[in-house]
């Protein structure tokens, strides 16, 4: 199942929907990797520093005077996958080890 659109807003809703995923047990693919570590299966996303890093380079651009429809569009470029081993097994999923390989990170 895939959440995708904007990233959850607050903490508490984050946590509501980890408890909901896990209370179904759904296997919830994560547009970042906060809830994840609030206990959600897994997430592949830009990184924070990508995302926030880039946000605070437009911020910098429209304060010394860019107009903001002047700036180009920028896709990200750095993903990570997290996946949290904690929560499968809880699920009753089996990770391949062909994509714990490929995770940037694996929490146990």
């Amino acid at each position: 199942m895939w959440l995708g659109g904007a990233p959850i807003s607050t903490a508490s809703q984050t946590d509501q929907l980890v408890q909901f995923a896990a209370k179904a047990r759904l296997p919830v693919l994560y547009p970042s990797r906060t809830a994840v570590d609030r206990g959600g299966l897994m997430s592949y996303a830009p990184t924070y520093e990508e995302r926030y890093g880039k946000a605070a380079i437009f911020v910098d651009r429209i304060l010394k005077g860019a107009k903001p429809a002047d700036l180009p569009v920028e896709q990200p470029t750095k993903f990570e996958l997290v996946i949290n081993l904690k929560t499968a097994k809880a699920l009753g999923l089996t990770i391949p080890p062909s994509l714990l390989a490929r995770a940037d990170e694996v929490i146990q």
